[in-house]
């Protein structure tokens, strides 16, 4: 662990007493690959953490929210658009020798080193599981048209694609279209 990143936070402040807390205001640079294929936060765009470190009988509970900016790409239009992250955590870091510690497995629960705990994972995990599968640009994007792929919002109300039956193609063709406006 790397206690100079910004996601390293130092538990000595909190003590080991069960109820005491500190509360935390850290602006972080995000981290490469916070997202998915389609939508995620660019990497090192400003991302905002405010946690609370509790200290409780196993270990230090850390509560909080992380604010950014997702920049992604609508899964029905394919247009670019940016939207607003905020989502919140809870995670129990443990401490060595605790009982917690002892009963769980090493990826099952988060645990201090010494005196520092990582962020990082916690706020990679949180923000990536709130990502949409398929991102949208908004809830009632009508998306492309199916025949010329243009975008409905942009095309006219009547928007339409005369398709003619193949088995009716070569009559069509031989004697012109029976349409009558």
């Amino acid at each position: 662990m790397d206690t100079r990143s910004p996601f390293v936070l130092d538990t000595r402040d909190v003590g080991r007493q069960p109820g005491s807390m500190r509360d935390y205001r850290r602006s972080v640079d995000a981290p490469a690959q916070l997202g998915l294929d389609m939508i995620g936060v660019p990497e090192g765009a400003p991302l905002e953490l405010l946690v609370r470190l509790e200290s409780v009988t196993e270990g230090v509970l850390a509560t909080g929210t992380v604010t950014g900016q997702l920049r992604g790409q609508c899964g029905r239009c394919l247009s670019d658009f940016t939207s607003a992250l905020n989502v919140d955590f809870v995670e129990l870091f443990a401490y060595p020798n605790s009982t917690t510690d002892a009963t769980t497995d090493v990826d099952e629960v988060s645990r201090l080193e010494g005196d520092h705990l990582d962020l990082e994972p916690v706020v990679r995990d949180t923000v990536v599981l709130s990502l949409p599968l398929t991102p949208l640009c908004r809830p009632d994007c009508a998306g492309l048209c199916s025949q010329c792929g243009e975008r409905l919002e942009e095309l006219p109300a009547d928007h339409s694609h005369q398709q003619l039956d193949p088995r009716w193609a070569a009559l069509s063709e031989r004697f012109g279209s029976d349409k009558t406006d």
